[in-house]
């Protein structure tokens, strides 16, 4: 008995090893089919559709006249007088403000005297003195003019005498040496007329009177700046004085601008500069006024770079209609350029292109595969993309892989349904 129930035993035994041995090669078996069939990749789903595609560029500015008149103080002064308030209209040539200007009128006064005696030096070195001078050289030439006349009179007498025997040779010197004497004091008198002063005296001399009557229209520059008028008509928008007030010089005293016509002063970083040109549509929005949009054309394209804070950004200047009046010159603003934009186009969703080597593609559903598809792109903003060449409206294409493995070319795949909102 007790070896039947050791055979018995030793029967089993092999039939549970056997059992465990199908189980192992079944497992084998199977990961060996599942190593070799082809890994199937979830993907998210997109279509090619056809929309509006624009291209913007975002950034701030700032708010100016375009047409801006302002006035500073010339000097130090007082506000003596103002015409105007703040919101006023005013035409061209109206009169907003005067300052004092005693000083300038003092000032002006020297001036004047300054020139008018310059002037009278000059005159008188170009007259070759002063009138007491001229008087006496003119009489001083005409004693000369008689002593020569004289001293000739006496030699001829002297001359005819000697020929007779009546007058030495002596006396006839004597009476040709009073004559030379007599020609050069008439030429001294001559050369003081006209030569008294130096050709450098006559420049030193013109010198002053310029001086002199730049400083005089300077002093009236001052007296007519005392006077503040509007070359143009429009709002005074900017005084910050009152009667009374001390101004220093060069403060601002007074700014008028047409308010129905600003620009915008916008600030575009330097890599987004090759994308402006003239013309183009602007958009503007004023954290003061939610909600509300003005619009402008990009008038004047950045010729350079500053740097402005931590930006390097190029200026564009952007013509704005303020017909409501509503914007205020010195704000500080939003703005959006439409660089691009077209119509009725093929898009899709930007995270569905890829690029290598300088090309995109996108990976187009066939039937359970991905196929790497080359595209040509045009216009893009943050979430779409325009096809301009290799795709058709409502192809399917992938936008994402779900799974660990990334989206290859050839890839098998699950189509994975989005979830119901």
């Amino acid at each position: 008995m007790a070896t039947s129930s050791n055979l018995s035993g030793n029967g089993t035994s092999k039939r549970r090893w056997g059992i465990v041995a199908v189980i192992v090669i079944a497992v084998v078996v199977l990961s060996a089919f599942l190593s070799l069939r082809p890994r199937r990749i979830r993907v998210q789903l997109t279509q090619v559709e056809r929309q509006d595609i624009t291209s913007t560029i975002s950034t701030n500015g700032k708010m100016e006249a375009a047409q801006n008149f302002e006035a500073h103080a010339a000097g130090p002064s007082t506000v003596k007088r103002l015409l105007v308030h703040e919101g006023d209209k005013v035409h061209k040539g109206q009169l907003l403000l005067q300052l004092d200007d005693s000083d300038a009128r003092a000032t002006a006064a020297k001036a004047l005297a300054q020139l008018k005696a310059a002037e009278a030096s000059l005159a008188s070195l170009n007259s070759g003195g002063t009138q007491e001078e001229v008087l006496k050289r003119r009489s001083d030439l005409t004693k000369a003019q008689a002593e020569r006349e004289a001293a000739q009179r006496n030699l001829d007498a002297l001359k005819r005498l000697k020929e007779s025997g009546a007058a030495s040779q002596g006396e006839v010197d004597a009476a040709q040496e009073r004559l030379n004497r007599a020609n050069a004091d008439i030429t001294l008198l001559d050369a003081k007329s006209t030569e008294r002063f130096s050709k450098p005296d006559v420049a030193r001399a013109e010198a002053d009177v310029a001086n002199a009557r730049a400083a005089y229209d300077a002093a009236l520059h001052s007296i007519s700046e005392a006077n503040v008028t509007t070359p143009l008509d429009g709002t005074v928008y900017f005084l910050p004085f009152r009667e009374g007030s001390f101004v220093a010089a060069g403060d601002l005293l007074v700014q008028v601008a047409d308010l129905h016509n600003l620009q915008v002063r916008a600030f575009i970083d330097e890599p987004e500069i090759g994308r402006l040109s003239k013309g183009q549509i602007v958009k503007i929005s004023w954290d003061a006024i939610p909600g509300r949009t003005w619009q402008g054309v990009v008038g004047k394209v950045p010729t350079t770079v500053i740097n402005r804070g931590t930006r390097v950004v190029g200026e564009i200047i952007c013509p704005v209609e303020n017909a409501d009046l509503k914007l205020l010159p010195g704000v500080n603003v939003s703005v959006t350029v439409v660089t691009s934009s077209h119509q009725n186009t093929l898009t899709v969703p930007r995270e569905a292109v890829h690029e290598q080597d300088g090309q995109h593609y996108v990976y187009v559903i066939d039937g359970s595969h991905l196929k790497k598809q080359i595209v040509q792109t045009g216009v893009a903003n943050l979430t779409s993309i325009e096809i301009t060449q290799g795709l058709k409206d409502k192809q399917d294409i992938a936008l994402a892989s779900l799974s660990p493995t990334p989206l290859y070319d050839g890839a098998s795949i699950k189509i994975s349904e989005p979830s119901p909102s």
